[in-house]
């Protein structure tokens, strides 16, 4: 009867040991892990939003490719946040089940086992072994790791295809955003000799030039520029470039013309608008007879 008693107490013990977590810690461990990669993801958004408000502010990037860098990166936040809402209940509910079978399956099976065996050693271990599951740790998905490797699966892809212009414009602008010129330069070569009338395309050309170049904006990226503005004499980014280009040759009056040319042209009360404003007071004073 002794043994009886001290069989049911070990029952008990172990139970108390495998049934509250199953109890309690998927819905909090899940909750965690979503937290925790909701806050990885948006700090990540958050350091892109800095750093693309940096180059604007360096004269980097110009308004246009900021509007859309930022409407791109906002994006991507928004679809993140609002596909990875927790599965809580469900998981939960998986855990709390497992808790039932095991309270009433754990006793029978020892018990089974004793009878049968007449040895209490002869419980299999394993039965004590099931641990919560764990939420995925969810690596962030715009990772730069993932970026490139997209990227360079896009570049192999357009060697067997390079007559694919919407292609090449990719492959141009995603080397671009990571701050590779030299391949956005080639890239970009290739994408406006097969899509030749797209004046945004034109422009980014000539800055991913002028980036490669030592962001010199004379030569080939005014020629680029000019393109640009032939195509459409109020692009955005063109206007840009061609204030700068004059900035940088000491043409003064000339920059102020683009640039002011530029600000009618964007929200009066946007950061684009400020910066502008500050680049047209820096001509203005430069521009003074002295």
């Amino acid at each position: 009867m002794i043994i009886w008693l001290v069989f049911v107490v070990l029952i008990f013990i172990a139970l108390a040991f495998i049934l509250p977590p199953l109890w309690q810690s998927s819905e909090q461990t899940q909750k965690d892990s979503h937290h925790g990669r909701t806050e990885a993801n948006v700090g990540v958004y958050r350091d892109q939003l800095s750093e693309l408000e940096m180059d604007l502010r360096n004269g980097i990037v110009g308004p246009e490719q900021y509007q859309q860098d930022r409407d791109e990166i906002e994006r991507r936040l928004l679809e993140d946040v609002s596909t990875s809402e927790p599965t809580t209940r469900p998981s939960g509910g998986d855990k709390r089940r497992l808790a039932y079978a095991l309270a009433l399956a754990f006793p029978l099976v020892a018990v089974s086992f004793y009878l049968a065996v007449g040895n209490p050693k002869a419980i299999s271990p394993e039965a004590a072994a099931v641990t919560p599951a764990v939420a995925g740790t969810g690596t962030n998905e715009f990772s730069q790791q993932r970026i490139e490797a997209n990227v360079a699966s896009l570049a192999k892809r357009l060697a067997d295809n390079p007559s694919d212009g919407p292609g090449w414009v990719k492959l141009a602008r995603s080397y671009s955003s990571m701050e590779k010129y030299r391949e956005a330069d080639d890239a970009f070569a290739k994408a406006t000799a097969l899509v030749t009338n797209d004046a945004d395309l034109w422009a980014e050309y000539a800055f991913a030039n002028a980036m490669a170049n030592g962001r010199q904006l004379q030569g080939k990226p005014l020629e680029l520029v000019n393109k640009a503005l032939k195509l459409d004499p109020e692009n955005l980014k063109g206007l840009e470039l061609a204030g700068s280009a004059a900035f940088q040759a000491k043409d003064y009056k000339q920059a102020i013309e683009y640039w002011q040319r530029l600000l009618s042209k964007v929200p009066a009360d946007s950061e684009v608008a400020e910066s502008v404003k500050q680049r047209l007071e820096e001509a203005r004073s430069l521009a003074k007879p002295k």
